[in-house]
């Protein structure tokens, strides 16, 4: 449903010769295509899109990760990885044709705030490592909701964000802060915000 939303919003303006709803999928359709630039998932089911970038190897074809994510950890691993460029899907149709051609013609594009998080890294003053090793505790599906709780969402809102029920988003809450070793949502929006997550 997301991947058609994409494609409607590109429209005309940009040729779309594959689409991939897996790592396995994605490495298959650009072996096969070779395209010049991929809008990479961030958070792709069976590895990711760094798994994607890694498993390809060096290639001609430039990366831009598309992701609801805007954690700093998500941000920088995925440049690390190889992409060229990070947005996040809160961006507008005529924004991503206008990333995507900025891309292929060799330049990096990034949100502002997401910017900030990529020369903050290189300035050492995130701790990535520490980061990744708290969050490397979490499945994929409990740092959404770790991340929209700590924003201050309600549990109705997590669970209408991410097409999860209500009952869901407390089986998650709740392991969030068992693994992170923290009693309330107060703590836990400062543990991310500590960490530059939110």
């Amino acid at each position: 449903m997301f991947r058609a939303g994409v494609r409607a919003e590109l429209g005309t303006d940009v040729d779309v010769v594959a689409e991939a709803e897996d790592v396995d999928t994605a490495i298959a359709a650009i072996s096969a295509h070779r395209p010049e630039v991929v809008l990479l998932d961030v958070h792709l089911p069976g590895g990711g899109g760094v798994e994607v970038m890694r498993r390809l190897g060096p290639t001609d074809t430039k990366f831009l990760a598309l992701s609801v994510s805007d954690a700093a950890e998500d941000v920088i691993g995925t440049i690390r990885g190889g992409a060229r460029g990070y947005v996040t899907k809160t961006i507008t149709g005529p924004e991503l044709v206008d990333a995507i051609r900025r891309v292929a013609d060799g330049d990096a594009v990034f949100s502002p705030r997401l910017a900030g998080f990529v020369l903050d890294a290189f300035a050492g003053s995130i701790e990535v490592a520490a980061v990744d090793e708290d969050l490397d505790r979490l499945t994929e599906r409990e740092r959404e909701v770790m991340r929209l709780i700590a924003r201050g969402y309600a549990y109705k809102e997590v669970a209408k964000e991410l097409f999860i029920s209500i009952k869901t988003v407390e089986t998650h809450m709740s392991s969030v802060l068992r693994k992170l070793q923290l009693s309330s949502r107060h703590e836990l929006t400062r543990w991310a915000s500590d960490r530059r997550l939110l």
